[in-house]
């Protein structure tokens, strides 16, 4: 592309519209994810017994293991999410903006 599409594509409108919508929404997802697995970790560190507990009386196998394993599986639903948004809404506000740079 010539610079002249570029300089088009980033004066519209649209562009900001996008980079604000996509820079908001992942930067929400980052905050989540962050603050679930650095709690997780604090947990951990200072107060181990909480998660040490057993799932059942006798059991060997610790809360901490659904947990965990709760972490992993949410993480990948928002990612899923992420990309589920990514491959609509921002896709189409991508193409309305490249349409309009190239006509």
């Amino acid at each position: 592309m010539s610079s002249e599409v570029y300089e088009r594509i980033r004066k519209n409108p649209k562009f900001d519209e996008l980079v604000s919508k996509r820079s908001r929404f992942a930067w929400t997802l980052t905050f989540v994810v962050l603050g679930i697995y650095f709690a997780f970790i604090m947990i951990v560190a200072f107060n181990p017994t909480a998660l040490a507990a057993p799932i059942w009386d006798g059991g060997k196998a610790t809360i901490a293991w659904p947990i965990g394993v709760s972490m992993i599986l949410l993480f990948w639903l928002m990612t899923g999410l992420y990309v589920r948004r990514a491959n609509s809404e921002f896709d189409d506000i991508n193409a309305e903006i490249v349409k309009g740079a190239i006509e």
